[in-house]
């Protein structure tokens, strides 16, 4: 006896293994060859892609934990290669935030781990054990979020950044950047990151004394950047934090 319930409406493809004790609803789709382990739940309009991996207990798709949630027509879409670990939650979106969440590939999310409302998820990020996205989070690829930490509404992470554990973070984080600590300063570089991403040494040191200049307290941020020199302009990972705070929102910049 299966002792999954399925949703005949549902649009599973052939090669998707689903264990015991697993609930889908009417409205998911899940493509090729991912995986629900065991007492997985999958509901609303959610859209999986390819060799996913779900762990027991995951909950997908539920309603957001929103009061201004009414019930209207929202969205999850999961790319393909995600693991989701026991326990972990991700809501769709809501009206009042475009009405989707989206996570790219390549993703792990650890145990306890909570994906919000209308976030925006990268390809390779890591949510360590029991980290919180609150509504309308953004992270970008290659970022990762330590065990424990919550990431204020709004927010935005920039490209190969890191929150150390144990962190509340509430204003956007620059790409590379490292924070950590409860409504924190800017630690400086996510040198790990750097050095995985291929950068040399002498890229990293122009990089560091970029940051250093950019947040000197002396003068604006603005005005900080008309200073830096041209050539330094034109390094690849400074254009990306000069364009990630050009579109930094209300939530404002974590900064040295």
């Amino acid at each position: 006896m299966n002792s999954s319930h399925i949703s005949p409406s549902a649009k599973i493809h052939p090669s998707v293994k689903i264990g015991p004790y697993c609930t889908i609803g009417d409205n998911v789709e899940i493509d090729e060859n991912s995986i629900l382990h065991s007492h997985i739940a999958i509901s609303g309009f959610t859209k999986i892609g390819k060799n996913n991996v779900f762990f027991p207990f995951s909950s997908i798709g539920s309603d957001p934990q929103d009061l201004k949630y009414n019930g209207e027509k929202s969205f999850l879409v999961i790319g393909n290669n995600n693991t989701f670990r026991e326990n972990v939650t991700v809501n769709p979106g809501t009206k009042g935030g475009g009405l989707y969440t989206r996570i790219e590939n390549d993703c792990l999310f650890m145990v306890g781990s909570h994906i919000a409302h209308d976030c925006i998820i990268g390809s390779n990020v890591i949510l360590a054990n029991n980290a919180t996205l609150a509504g309308h989070v953004e992270i970008d690829n290659s970022s990762i979020i330590g065990g424990n930490s919550a990431i204020h509404q709004f927010v935005k992470v920039g490209k190969n950044a890191m929150v150390g554990g144990m962190s509340g973070l509430e204003k956007n984080l620059i790409p590379y950047g490292l924070y950590i600590g409860i409504r924190s300063n800017l630690k400086g570089l996510n040198l790990i990151g750097l050095k995985r991403k291929g950068l040399n040494n002498n890229k990293i040191k122009n990089l560091n004394h970029f940051i250093e200049n950019i947040f000197d307290k002396n003068d604006s941020i603005e005005n900080n950047l008309n200073k830096i020199s041209n050539d330094i302009k034109l390094i690849d990972e400074v254009i990306e934090i000069i364009n990630f705070i050009a579109k930094s929102n209300q939530r404002g910049l974590v900064t040295l």
